[in-house]
């Protein structure tokens, strides 16, 4: 099982938790002179309790067990009389249970009086990571009546069996633990680390913490590790083999490889007869096997008849770990790569990708593609979590990262989607003749999503009973929310999401939506529509989506008074550096820079994008776009580049800081937490913020 099971670390989400459920039966509860007379333990995977995978054992503590504890859990001295000494039990129980985190019930008694047993035994101690149901309990529902095991079980409704017998008992307290998840989900806390942090802190808001003698917690760190990071700097289209090299179907092996010599490539695409079938690939591998088998009358037959349907394909602004990814788990030595428009542009091959050693865990696209449970697709975030921190390690553009961020939630979006219609189509009958697409918002459609992440995301659709279609959708859109909700995506605060009826439309009322938004001067509609200008399709039929998106850029591009309103809008936030050139704090010591930092950098971006009927998603892309434009200086385009990356840089790093230390991750950076470079670029990329008025040509005021 530990083997099989990574630890668990800060970010590990609780649902998807691999943990050690432990309790013990013990001569008394005096933690100094009790010795221990059974341990009983249970494994939960991935959130879920194993029965199958427990411990259990009795232990003879070479003394005479009370009566009142005989009356308590029934053990005697019979029946511990042919069990092991505890140091022997404890030895296999730690074969059993590894280095996973621990959970269990008023627990910092149990480790206790293990600590205890080990320093008797003459034996180290190593304190565990663990959590402890009855300070969760504690913590969410301070007014119970009280607070034992029993009582938790009946307000969370889980039933109670056999009871005061350890394994028993440590099965019941992951029961409790299971059934705290929602509610420990409703109050923010998503993370292990976030879990232990909030027990501190209620602990120590009651005056202390446990009874004496009891082993408290302490702060966990999770050991830094190492990616490569060249498969997530570049992308599919800076490695392919271009142009693609194709045979016809009906060309002899002879001559396909006598074309592969020629070209010095080791695959042809093989075109496709029809316009609506995919194309085909034929190998140097497949020619080979061919040759094996049939030897010389191989060569007249034709290629058609080894090759491989249909072709596999990236796109080519994938990044390389999800190619490689795919074809390490599919078994694949090349891929095709196809553009925007699925038009087949170049060739992937192993060969190509040899260079990269991008760890398995790091598979993210593949990881939620296979995922069976919610449990499976929690995981990804602590694999996320991870992969930034290296990444940022190694000094990878923070653009680049927010982009692989992007790229996940967009999966993952697709992945809950792709669940919720398979769960909704089995219970409500899907309506005819519908269209539909999944689109994010935002950040996520701009690829600049960090990890202190909510859902931006709506559905587009075409029926002929639209009422009907739309009933349907919002079904498909509740549940996908409440999917990425309790995979580690937070519901967004102002209800931008697709199972609200405001953010499921068919296409003739989002154009109409659309247009509203552009005759108004509402700030929530400014705000509405600002997001939905960097919608991205990530379900379903895109091209819904990519018309409504060009027609809305082009409309918003010859509305003056928006676009006035939009720069406007984009001009007033203000960087926080006070008048003697030094951070602006708020009451806690730190600084919100998303509104004051990256916020009027990609709104400007945005809207100035808008203002030249520019199609790009990304701030970098569109500042790009706009060099050599009139009245437009590329110094400034410069300088607000550099600043976004700086800035990006350092909310990153305080989110990966705050997720260690179990603080829910925000856009709000302290400081006093970098280093005196950082800090220096930091206040130098502030400095330019302002640089965005002179950009949209507002005065400043």
């Amino acid at each position: 099982m530990k083997q099989k099971h990574p630890v668990a670390t800060a970010g590990t989400p609780l649902r998807s938790l691999t943990a050690i459920a432990l309790d013990t039966e013990t001569t008394s509860l005096d933690v100094n002179h009790a010795r221990v007379l059974e341990i009983g333990a249970i494994f939960i995977v991935k959130g879920r309790l194993v029965p199958e995978f427990h411990f259990t054992s009795l232990i003879n503590p070479h003394e005479a067990i009370p009566p009142e504890s005989i009356a308590i859990h029934g053990i005697t001295g019979e029946m511990v009389k042919s069990a092991d000494r505890f140091a022997r039990v404890y030895r296999r129980y730690r074969e059993f249970a590894g280095a996973h985190v621990i959970l269990g019930y008023a627990l910092g008694f149990d480790l206790a009086m293990l600590r205890r047993e080990l320093k008797r035994a003459h034996l180290g101690w190593k304190a565990p990571r663990f959590l402890d149901v009855r300070d969760l309990a504690r913590l969410l529902k301070p007014d119970l009546p009280d607070f034992s095991l029993e009582t938790l079980a009946a307000w969370l409704g889980v039933a109670i069996g056999e009871r005061h017998r350890a394994l028993a008992d440590a099965r019941l307290a992951a029961e409790v633990f299971h059934a705290l998840l929602p509610r420990l989900r409703a109050r923010s806390i998503r993370t292990l680390a976030e879990a232990e942090d909030a027990c501190r802190k209620f602990t120590a808001s009651q005056g202390g913490a446990g009874t004496h003698g009891w082993h408290e917690p302490s702060r966990q760190h999770s050991a830094p590790f190492h990616v490569e990071s060249y498969p997530y700097r570049h992308r599919a289209r800076d490695v392919m083999s271009k142009p693609p090299q194709f045979a016809t179907p009906k060309m002899t092996i002879r001559q396909a490889l006598a074309l592969l010599a020629d070209r010095k490539v080791s695959s042809l695409f093989v075109a496709s007869n029809k316009p609506t079938t995919s194309h085909g690939i034929v190998t140097e591998r497949d020619i080979l096997r061919a040759i094996d088998r049939d030897g010389a009358k191989a060569f007249a037959k034709p290629v058609a008849g080894i090759a491989t349907f249909p072709l596999e394909c990236v796109s080519e602004m994938d990044f390389l770990y999800v190619a490689f990814g795919r074809m390490r788990r599919k078994g694949y030595r090349h891929m095709g790569v196809v553009d925007e428009k699925g038009k087949l542009v170049g060739a992937i091959t192993q060969r190509d990708l040899l260079r990269l050693q991008a760890d398995e865990a790091l598979a993210f696209a593949d990881a939620l593609e296979e995922a069976a449970s919610l449990e499976e697709l929690a995981m990804v975030w602590r694999k996320l979590a991870n992969a930034v921190r290296a990444l940022l390690h190694e000094d990878v553009d923070a653009r680049d990262i927010a982009g692989i961020v992007s790229s996940e939630v967009r999966s993952l979006t697709a992945r809950a989607a792709e669940m919720a219609e398979r769960e909704v189509s089995a219970a409500f009958p899907r309506p005819k003749a519908l269209r539909f697409a999944v689109m994010v918002l935002g950040s996520v459609g701009r690829g600049e999503s960090l990890l202190a992440l909510d859902q931006d995301n709506a559905i587009i659709f075409d029926a002929a009973d639209e009422p009907a279609a739309g009933a349907w959708l919002l079904k498909i859109g509740q549940r996908m929310n409440a999917i990425l909700d309790e995979v580690g995506v937070p519901f967004c605060k102002g209800g931008v999401m697709a199972g609200n009826p405001a953010w499921c439309r068919s296409a003739s009322q989002w154009r109409k939506q659309v247009a509203h938004w552009l005759s108004r001067a509402e700030p929530q509609d400014i705000l509405n529509s600002d997001i939905f200008f960097d919608a991205l399709p990530v379900y379903g039929d895109h091209g819904l989506v990519d018309d409504l998106r060009g027609d809305a850029i082009e409309a918003a591009s010859g509305t003056r008074a928006f676009l006035r309103l939009m720069d406007m809008n984009a001009a007033k936030a203000r960087p926080p550096v006070n008048w003697l050139g030094r951070f602006s704090l708020d009451e806690v010591g730190r600084m919100d820079l998303k509104m004051h930092g990256i916020m009027p950098i990609f709104s400007a971006a945005r809207v100035l994008a808008l203002r030249h009927a520019l199609l790009d998603h990304s701030t970098a892309a569109r500042l790009d776009a706009l060099r050599g434009k009139p009245d437009v200086f590329d110094e400034n385009i410069e300088g607000l580049l550099e600043a976004h990356q700086i800035i990006l840089r350092a909310i990153l790093q305080q989110q990966l800081a705050d997720i260690e230390q179990g603080v829910p991750p925000s856009n709000r950076v302290d400081p006093k937490k970098l280093h005196a470079p950082e800090k220096a670029h930091l206040m130098w990329a502030l400095k330019q913020v302002p640089l965005v008025r002179d950009l949209l040509g507002v005065p400043a005021g």
